[in-house]
């Protein structure tokens, strides 16, 4: 006799249910799968995630996009002739939904292909520690993992609600160009489209609420990467203390009230870009005992457990890292302490990352300044770009590449490459990190000429004491 699982009386066991089909959640279906367990899947939205569906595949689509159109405008600068670029916004987004329509379909593909799991569609919340509501029906499993990711933080600012604004959720779909875009928040999220829409042929204002671009990033890098943002004509309004909203007969009236320039800015769109928040206050967290941080992340331990035994949580919304690589390392951590017996830990991982303007920013372990409050007698080098080969032949010498050591260990702490190639070059730096290498050992590398990360060992060679 067959069961009826639509009973509220009835609960559906599985192995393990996986909430959340983001970076980290099918992988980890996979491998519990291959260990012979049941699974269920539930995702409310779209397989895939943010990266795949409103994140890197369509914001780094659409960076290269930008890039090429740039590179078009500059042939007299590599010797020959052209025509005015005439961008076809329509073609650009077009190709952005191309790429995501097909990651999403290959990830789809690829868990209907697994055996013992069931993508459930719909949105989840706990009654209780091991069990979890989806479209009425009830399930359980002794092993439950969390990966719900994240959303746009929208600030409570005065008349912010009574005007229409974007965010990269909306942006990445935009078919137009913006007449002017204005752009509230001048980080990772917000820098990226502020200089792509630029390229594409938009007038660009930047406000942020801080003294300077990427506060968390080195003085240096902040000045560098706004001197880099300016030439291409975006304007940038930092210290604004007091940002509100009203509409407009262009559009939108953004007030600022800088110090320098308290005029307001009047744009066609308004793109809100203050940070990130994870997708956790309505999964019913207190009826399962789940604790929470005051920012609502989930709070977890070293090995990605939560405060109720039997319950992890991987990905944005763990607080522990918000990039589709740590999301994925979290699988990575949490599969091979349940299935391979290790003992992996996220302190252990070395943070990188990237901002994907051009030239892109990397960026491992410690900036200087985090390094200075450690106490630690420290080492620096700094070269410009304009002094490394290929970034001269390339016609593309904006930025800097940097790294800080301890003296004592003789170990790297940190490092930053704001340049050409500087996202795939930082990787040299980050194995040696992470496989807790000293200097000599990259030092003494022989590299590849011509490339960026051949001036690896010569930056390490100038390291000094300041």
């Amino acid at each position: 006799m067959s069961i009826d699982y639509s009973r509220a009386d009835v609960v559906r066991p599985f192995d393990a249910i996986i909430i959340g089909a983001g970076q980290a959640g099918p992988s980890l279906a996979s491998r519990l799968a291959a260990a012979g367990m049941t699974v269920a899947i539930i995702e409310r939205d779209q397989v895939g995630g943010t990266c795949v569906n409103t994140g890197c595949k369509p914001t780094k689509t659409l960076v290269a996009s930008a890039y090429a159109i740039h590179m078009a405008r500059r042939g007299a600068d590599y010797g020959f002739s052209r025509s005015d670029v005439v961008v076809d916004m329509a073609a650009v987004a077009a190709r952005a939904r191309k790429v995501i329509l097909d990651s999403r379909q290959g990830n789809e593909d690829w868990l209907a292909s697994m055996p013992n799991v069931e993508l459930i569609r719909g949105h989840a919340r706990f009654e209780a520690t091991n069990i979890v509501v989806v479209n009425g029906a009830r399930l359980t499993a002794p092993r439950i993992f969390i990966n719900v990711g994240g959303r746009a933080v929208i600030p409570d600012l005065p008349g912010l609600h009574d005007v229409p604004f974007l965010t990269n959720s909306e942006i990445v779909a935009l078919e137009t160009v913006p007449q002017h875009l204005i752009v509230v928040g001048g980080s990772y999220i917000g820098l990226e489209f502020a200089q792509m829409y630029r390229r594409f042929g938009a007038q660009v204002t930047i406000i942020e609420r801080s003294d300077r671009l990427i506060p968390r990033e080195d003085r240096d890098i902040s000045q560098a990467v706004e001197e880099i943002l300016q030439a291409e004509g975006i304007s940038v309004r930092t210290g604004a203390n007091c940002i509100g909203f009203q509409r407009h007969g262009d559009g939108v009236a953004v007030s600022v009230d800088c110090e320098a320039d308290a005029s307001p800015v009047i744009g066609s769109h308004v793109l809100i870009a203050a940070g990130r928040r994870p997708n956790t206050d309505d999964l019913g967290l207190e009826a399962a005992g789940v604790l929470t941080d005051e920012r609502g992340y989930i709070t977890v331990d070293d090995h990605l457990q939560t405060s109720v035994p039997g319950i992890w949580t991987l990905g944005d919304c763990n607080g522990r890292g918000a990039f589709t690589h740590t999301a994925y390392n979290d699988f990575e951590i949490v599969a091979a302490n349940l299935l391979d017996g290790d003992d992996r830990r996220v302190s252990s991982r070395v943070p990188g990352y990237a901002l994907y303007i051009d030239p892109p920013l990397a960026r491992v372990g410690m900036s200087e300044a985090e390094a200075a409050r450690t106490g630690r007698r420290l080492l620096f080098s700094k070269r410009a770009m304009t002094r490394v080969g290929r970034a001269v032949e390339k016609g593309e010498i904006q930025g800097f590449m940097k790294i800080v050591a301890d003296a004592d260990t003789q170990r790297i702490l940190g490092a930053a490459i704001l340049g050409t190639g500087g996202d795939e070059a930082i990787h040299g730096i980050l194995d040696m990190m992470n496989a807790d290498q000293p200097l000599d050992s990259l030092r003494w590398a022989v590299p590849i000429h011509p490339t960026v990360s051949e001036l690896i060992p010569t930056l390490l060679l100038d390291l000094a004491e300041p």
